[in-house]
Parts: structure tokens; C-alpha cells; sequence
């Protein structure tokens, strides 16, 4: 088979592997390496803030608690700090990120799963998968984008791979899938194949919403996706009256499922959303989403505690804008705004030569943000809107003006909308990221590390096989 065909077709697992897998580690724990010890995890926990950098903990922690508080992650014991180049750039992307943390080895940016040679390669949820305990990923994003993907799906761009990613989580067998992204199980974008249809025959409960999840009691396999892309931003649930959990409850939920095992699980659980607030400047939305990523960390301590078999590992893939906790930036006015940058964003209006009309502006700034914009400020707005549509990356990009109109107002400060533009990620940075570890195993965690390590200190502390760069789980 070529390169370029096998990028694209993941094949199922072949059976007798397991059992080589096993037996190889066996015989490794006859090495002083591999000595029983009672400080062995049985389950792991990774919760990844997307793009959740030192400036959006601590933005986080001034808006909730003041400068004497501490978030939850903070209380963990054991702290280091992370580098995040990729394999072709001093920045990396979301994909090449996650792809490093979930196999150990560095790619290049937009690609997911694969070195950077474009060949598949085996994550830490097929290392754990192989020896037999239950696995899981949850993300606020779409489960089929670039960090979830990571972990189930191997493809060679982030863009074009979102169908073919969904079938792999679905070929892979992955326990527990809970996200965004609906709409690329649907017929639509699966060659006329209903893929909710097939998990629901292989025996999975399949869940839409809140209140669906919230009924799960005895299922072993669970797919709950509860918006058809991104999940709602903490900041709109009210607004939009969604019907959508929270990422606690999907974690809380994904765990008592996982649990269930004998063997323990591996569970990846991520706060997406950090990194959209953070490209669309939007510091409330920041506050918000690092808090209830943080709530979810409480929630995993909680049930793991009294356990002693829990490793339990924070972090973020990389960091995002530069964002930091200004001296000046008023917080008081900030968390008086509701809605998200998002949000604000879809309720402007445009003419039939698809300008913003000036009137929306001005309305859609003084009922959400609490601003009265001068004439001149309307039209620089939308002249800005209109010389940036062109640039690089135009992901988030009014949601980035309304959001920086609203920093600079309150003096919260953001980078430059012409660093955003040009920046072939949108505005990530190659700041070292935090990672917070507590539980068996979580003592490795110390001083400067890489995120090809992540992978490679919690297969070791849980004692289960993996090289970084085997591909074990696909036929060559």
C-alpha cells in the first residue's frame, strides 16, 4: 500500500498483537525498571486546556477569586514547565500539539496522528487501549478536531481529515466519546452512511444532550455529541438556552462509565474553548471557560482522592495570543459582560453589498459590552473587518474585533490584530506552557520538559507498553 493511500485508510487492530503486548510486558516486569509497586496508576486522567497559558490562569483566578485565590489545578502538588515546538515550526498548531503530547513524537503543523514523515503513528489511548483497559475522550471542540483527534485518529491535514477522523473513532472502538461535532456523522459527509447508525448497532448508547447523558446509568460504550461543531461557549449557555452539558458533567459521566472496567481506563478530557476566547480576544470569555476547566479538575480530584490508583495530569497544548492579567484591565466592568465576542458577532447585520451596517454596531456594543462607540470608532470597526478579511487565518476574526474593541476599552490589552492576521496559527506563541500532576506516578512531572515526554512518563507510571513511533495498531 502507498504512503499517500495509507494516511487515509486506519485499519482495526489485529488480535494476536494484544496478546505479543502482554507478553513482552510481562517479561519487562522482571526488570528492576519494571518492580512491583503499589504506586502503579490504574487509571490516568489527562484534562488539556487548549491554549490555557499562565495569562489565562491567572485572568482566571483574578475574576473569580481575587489576587490571594487559587484555582484548583494550582493545589496539585507536583508542577513543571512544557515546551511546544513542532517538527516545522517554533510554534505549533493545535494538531502538531496534541499529536505530541498523545504520541511522543513531533509533527508538523495541521497534522494529526502522523510523524512528521506523514506516517501513522500509535497514541498513549492505543497503548492503553492494547492492554486492555477502557478509554475515552472528551472535548468542549469537535471530538473529530485536532486534540481529540490526536489521541484516536491519525491524518495528514487537520482541514480536510474531520469525516475520515470520525470513522476512525468509530473503527477504533474508543469506550466514551463526548464533544461537539455532530455534523460529521451524518450522512452527509459520510458517503450516504448514517455513522450514528453504526455505533448504536455496535452496542453504544448514543446521547444528544444534557438531560440524555444525565440518564446513562448502565451503558459500557457511550457517543454523546450535543452540538453538530463546536460546543456553546460557558458565557451563551443562558442566552441560547442550551441543552448541552457542561465539560464536568461530561467528565463525571465518561468516568463512572470507564470505571466500570477492572482494568482502569484512560481518559483524555479537554477544555476546547480556552483557545477560541483567546484567538477572538475575548477576556470575560476567558475568565469563564478556564473556570469551568478548572471546576472539572475539582470534580476529578474529588473522585480521586481516596483512590490512590489515579494519576491525574494539566495541561495545555500550547499557549495562546500572549494573554496576560494587565495591571489596568477592569475587571469589574468585564464580568459584567454576559455574552461572548462570538455571540455579540452574530448579531450584527449586513447590507446587501455584505457590509456591516453601521446602526448594529453601535446597538450590539452598547446592549452587550456596555459601550457608547463614536461615529469614527463604527467605522473604524467595520474598515477594520473589511481589511482583514483577506489575511491569514480568518478563523474568529470579527468575533477578534469586537473582542479586542472591548479589551482596549477596558484596558485589558491584546496583541496586534496584524500579529494575528499574519500568523499562520492564529496567534498561538511558543511560550512554555504549565502542567500540573498529582496521584502514583505524578512525582516525574518536575522541571523543564517536552511534550513528547507527556506520553512516555504515563505509560511508565502505569507500567503499560509503549515506544513513540510504533504503529501497532495499524497493518503496514
Amino acid at each position: 500500500m502507498n504512503k499517500t493511500t495509507k494516511k487515509f485508510i486506519h485499519k482495526p487492530r489485529r488480535p494476536y498483537q494484544f496478546g505479543l503486548l502482554v507478553l513482552f510486558y510481562l517479561i519487562g516486569l522482571t526488570s528492576p525498571i519494571h518492580a512491583e509497586s503499589q504506586n502503579t496508576p490504574k487509571n490516568v486522567i489527562l484534562l488539556i486546556g487548549d491554549g490555557m497559558g499562565l495569562g489565562a490562569i491567572d485572568i482566571a483566578r483574578q475574576f473569580e477569586y481575587g489576587k490571594t485565590g487559587i484555582l484548583h489545578l494550582e493545589k496539585l502538588e507536583h508542577v513543571a514547565l512544557m515546551r511546544t515546538y513542532s517538527a516545522n515550526n517554533f510554534v505549533t498548531d493545535s494538531a502538531a500539539g496534541g499529536s505530541a503530547i498523545a504520541t511522543g513524537v513531533k509533527t508538523n503543523n495541521e497534522s494529526i496522528g502522523v510523524d512528521s514523515n506523514g506516517s501513522e503513528v500509535d497514541s498513549v489511548l492505543d497503548a492503553f487501549q492494547m492492554s486492555g483497559k477502557k478509554v475515552g475522550i472528551i472535548s468542549t471542540n469537535m471530538v473529530v478536531d485536532a486534540t481529540p483527534a490526536a489521541f484516536g485518529a491519525s491524518v495528514s491535514n487537520r482541514w480536510t481529515g474531520g469525516a475520515h477522523i470520525a470513522r476512525q473513532l468509530f473503527d477504533n472502538r474508543i469506550d466514551v466519546i463526548l464533544g461537539g461535532g455532530a455534523s460529521y456523522f451524518g450522512a452527509d459527509k459520510q458517503n450516504g452512511v448514517d455513522l450514528v447508525a453504526k455505533f448504536k448497532e455496535a452496542g453504544y448508547r448514543v446521547t444528544a444532550n444534557k438531560q440524555e447523558l444525565d440518564s446513562v446509568q448502565k451503558s459500557e460504550k457511550l457517543l454523546g455529541l450535543f452540538h453538530p461543531t463546536y460546543m456553546n461557549f460557558k458565557l451563551d449557555k443562558e442566552e441560547l438556552h442550551s441543552q448541552e452539558p457542561s465539560l464536568p458533567e461530561m467528565t463525571t459521566k465518561a468516568i463512572e462509565i470507564l470505571s466500570k472496567g477492572d482494568n482502569g481506563f484512560f481518559l483524555m478530557t479537554e477544555g476546547a474553548r480556552i483557545d477560541h476566547t483567546e484567538h477572538a480576544a475575548d477576556i470575560t470569555g476567558i475568565w469563564r471557560e478556564t473556570i469551568e476547566f478548572d471546576q472539572t479538575v475539582k470534580e476529578v480530584v474529588d473522585w480521586a482522592k481516596n483512590r490512590n490508583d489515579t494519576l491525574i495530569v494539566v495541561l495545555a497544548d500550547h499557549e495562546t495570543m500572549g494573554t496576560s492579567a494587565s495591571e489596568t484591565m477592569d475587571i469589574n466592568a468585564l464580568k459584567r459582560i454576559n455574552v461572548s465576542s462570538e455571540y455579540m458577532s452574530k448579531q450584527l447585520t449586513f447590507d446587501k453589498n455584505n457590509e456591516i451596517n453601521p446602526e448594529s454596531v453601535d446597538s450590539v456594543f452598547k446592549k452587550y459590552a456596555h459601550i457608547s462607540l463614536t461615529n469614527k470608532e463604527v467605522h473604524q470597526f467595520i474598515d477594520n473587518v473589511r481589511k482583514n478579511r483577506t489575511l491569514v487565518y480568518p478563523q474568529h476574526q470579527i468575533d477578534w474585533e469586537i473582542g479586542s474593541t472591548i479589551a482596549n476599552y477596558y484596558k485589558a490589552g491584546v496583541a496586534d490584530r496584524s500579529v494575528r492576521a499574519a500568523s499562520t496559527t492564529g496567534g498561538h506563541t511558543a511560550n512554555m506552557i504549565p502542567v500540573f500532576a498529582t496521584g502514583p506516578g505524578s512525582e516525574a512531572f518536575d522541571g523543564v520538559i517536552d511534550n513528547t515526554d507527556i506520553s512516555q512518563i504515563i505509560t511508565k507510571a502505569a507500567r503499560v507498553p509503549f515506544t513513540p513511533g510504533q504503529n501497532q495498531t495499524k497493518e503496514e
